[in-house]
């Protein structure tokens, strides 16, 4: 495709967990810790497609040049410019947050794609993306995509007090963590509130933001949930653990699955990693970033967590640290482990 940086040869789909981002404005540093999180904890090879500004493309290349090859051979990348392929694409870009529409394009621009995680780029991975991979085995023959419900209690929850569009369920579903079987979707014929007769995905979108873009305050998300309130039967809807976001913690726990499996994948919105309103979120993603690949997880990454949490015990979500590291010490142990039975086994050939 124009303007699509390859690199290393395409391994098939079952080799491969595909992950999408999209990049725009001052998401750089965010993207990178994202990605990071992703490579230090997963097993099988990633295959990451990152939809980015052609300004950001030359420091994405380097960057990722610059990790130690121990992690870069766990994964590719391709690099995709912006590219909206239906309707107005000025308006596409400036819908909510820059950019972010560019993933209701996936199924239409990654044709050779089978299935697909797509995170927002303030998601940080906090146990192997192999595991939400499993997910898609779980799919019904009816559906198409997984996300998480917006909110875990619907008379405080966004879409059910505010929302003026259809919506998913009794709460709405958030796309910051969407699992995507593309092949599915690609060949779905989806029921729609514009004719009576069913349309692609791709013939779909447009007409359906032209009808609800003056009700919409979340931009692509909305129109994810009014396409899902039309078809419910086309979406797995995982639990909280897996898009865990400020709003299971600061008001009191509420998500009862990452209380007792914890935290799976921590989606800082409303900017918490970069100001001092949630330190917990914060304090995660500045040890993530700051981690030196080559150095022991426990001492470099595990206990440096420790540390930080103890200074955010005065917030209602520092107070259920155990929600946040349970997944981070279950995932380093089995490295630890794996590495000890690799050197075990080495040894015992002498």
């Amino acid at each position: 495709k124009p303007g699509e940086q390859k690199h290393s040869k395409e391994p098939s789909s079952l080799q491969c967990m595909h992950l999408a981002v999209v990049a725009c404005g001052d998401r750089l540093e965010e993207t990178l810790i994202m990605l990071k999180s992703a490579v230090l904890f997963s097993n099988r090879r990633l295959c990451f497609h990152i939809f980015a500004e052609d300004s950001l493309k030359p420091e994405f290349e380097k960057t990722l040049k610059q990790w130690p090859s121990s992690y870069t051979k766990k994964f590719e990348y391709n690099i995709y410019p912006i590219t909206f392929s239906v309707g107005n694409a000025q308006e596409w870009k400036k819908l909510f947050k820059p950019c972010a529409a560019q993933r209701l394009f996936l199924p239409v621009i990654l044709k050779d794609v089978d299935s697909l995680l797509y995170v927002d780029t303030d998601v940080l991975f906090l146990r192997p993306i192999d595991d939400i991979w499993h997910i898609l085995k779980e799919f019904n023959s009816t559906q198409l995509a997984a996300m998480a419900p917006e909110h875990e209690i619907p008379k405080i929850g966004w879409y059910s007090r505010f929302a003026r569009h259809p919506y998913y369920g009794t709460t709405g579903v958030n796309s910051g963590v969407m699992l995507m079987n593309l092949t599915r979707i690609r060949n779905t014929q989806f029921k729609n509130s514009m004719i009576p007769s069913g349309l692609t995905w791709e013939e779909m979108l447009y007409p359906l933001y032209q009808k609800y873009k003056n009700y919409i305050t979340w931009g692509d998300q909305d129109l994810l949930n009014i396409i899902f309130y039309f078809n419910p039967e086309c979406l797995y809807v995982f639990p909280c653990q897996w898009n865990y976001r400020p709003d299971h913690c600061m008001y009191g726990s509420n998500c009862k699955g990452a209380e007792e499996e914890g935290v799976s994948i921590l989606h800082g919105n409303r900017g918490v990693y970069h100001d001092d309103k949630q330190p917990t979120f914060k304090a995660l993603y500045e040890v993530i970033r700051d981690f030196p690949f080559e150095d022991n997880l426990f001492q470099s990454l595990y206990y440096p967590l420790q540390s930080k949490f103890l200074d955010t015990v005065h917030t209602l979500c520092g107070r259920i640290p155990q929600v946040f590291l349970k997944q981070i010490e279950k995932t380093m142990k089995k490295v630890y482990e794996n590495r000890v039975i690799v050197y075990l086994g080495a040894n015992h050939r002498y």
